[in-house]
C-alpha cells in the first residue's frame, strides 16, 4: 500500500499551471482605495509583491474593464490574514455589457484566525463567453470591524 502524510502538503495553495490572461494588456483596472506599500498589481500581476491592501477600513472594490470582451473558464483567488480574526464575505460579479448588467458568479464567507485558518484559495471554474467587467467586492469583516481588505492574489484564465 502506498500512502503520504497530507500534512507535508504546503499550506499555501500554488495556483494551476495555466497561460493566465495578461490583465495588463488586456484590461483597465478601477479600485476604491490602495496602500502605497500594496498596490494592485502586486495582486493581478505575476511576481510583483506581497499582493494588494486597501488603504482604508470597510468594503472595497476591484474592477477589470476589459478593452474587448474576454472568454472566462477560471478565477482564482487567494486571500491571506495572518493577524486578525475576521469573518470576511467577497462577491465576484461580472457583466457582459460593460456594467450596465451583473451576474453574481459567487458570495462567500471565510473566517480568518490567526492561530488556525490564515489563507483562503478559490478557484472558481465558470463558462462565461464575453466578459467586459469583472467585479470583486470584499466586505474584510462582516461584523463591521475596522479590518482593511486585502487581496494576495487574483489570476483569469
Amino acid at each position: 500500500m502506498k500512502k503520504r502524510n497530507i500534512d507535508s502538503v504546503p499550506t499555501t495553495a500554488l495556483s494551476p499551471t495555466h497561460e493566465w490572461l495578461d490583465v495588463e494588456a488586456l484590461a483597465d483596472v478601477e479600485i476604491t482605495s490602495e496602500h502605497t506599500s500594496h498596490p494592485i498589481e502586486s495582486a493581478l500581476l505575476a511576481g510583483r509583491g506581497s499582493g494588494w491592501r486597501a488603504a482604508g477600513s470597510g468594503r472595497q472594490t476591484i474592477r477589470i474593464t476589459f478593452t474587448h470582451p474576454q472568454p472566462l473558464r477560471q478565477i482564482w483567488l487567494t486571500f491571506h490574514e495572518p493577524e486578525v480574526e475576521r469573518t470576511q464575505e467577497y462577491v465576484l460579479r461580472w457583466s457582459p455589457d460593460r456594467g450596465q448588467s451583473f451576474q453574481e458568479i459567487v458570495r462567500q464567507q471565510w473566517n480568518f484566525s490567526p492561530h488556525g485558518s490564515t489563507s483562503e484559495t478559490e478557484d472558481h471554474h465558470v463558462d462565461l463567453p464575453a466578459v467586459t467587467l469583472l467585479e470583486l467586492s470584499i466586505t474584510p469583516d462582516i461584523s463591521r470591524g475596522n479590518a482593511f481588505a486585502s487581496l494576495a492574489r487574483l489570476r483569469l484564465a
